[in-house]
């Protein structure tokens, strides 16, 4: 990390990053609510948030790295079309805040999950650990709201 001398302070050196984390943003009118998703890359970390009316209430991070894969997913067929959509099996979303109703937890896992596949389908090699902050004013189970809101994040990614 390059040294810099603080304005007004010749003997406090200031840090500079090399590699300020990235950001991206994108918006949607969803099932009729405003969406809006942000993206930041750390070095470490990918951290996503999902909000409607500004708000976070449901934080879920997915490691995508995995020491060994399962043993069925060896067997798992891979390349189809049909399987394509199915969310990739060694992740494991697990809820860090929020999530108080099994609804939001299940609705707001099987996001995590999509989300985690969609980047570890683009770069394989991909390593950080995935956190995601939802702030939906509804979790429901609707097709068309799900896809909309994964197409929405892959505009930021």
């Amino acid at each position: 990390m390059p040294l810099s001398i603080a304005p007004g302070s010749p003997h406090i050196p200031v840090m500079q990053p090399s590699f300020p984390a990235k950001t991206k943003q994108a918006a949607s009118m969803i099932n009729g609510i405003l969406t809006d998703v942000t993206s930041t890359t750390f070095s470490d970390k990918i951290m996503i948030t999902i909000t409607q009316d500004g708000r976070l209430a449901h934080w879920i991070h997915v490691p995508l790295d995995s020491p060994t894969p399962r043993f069925a997913d060896q067997y798992l067929p891979s390349g189809g079309n049909e399987d394509a959509l199915l969310p990739i099996a060694h992740l494991t979303p697990k809820t860090l805040l929020g999530g108080s109703t099994s609804e939001r937890e299940t609705v707001g896992q099987l996001y995590a999950t999509q989300i985690a596949s969609v980047i570890v389908t683009r770069n394989p090699e991909e390593k950080r650990t995935v956190i995601i902050g939802f702030g939906l004013k509804q979790y429901e189970s609707n097709r068309e709201v799900f896809y909309d809101t994964v197409e929405l994040v892959e505009q930021c990614l």
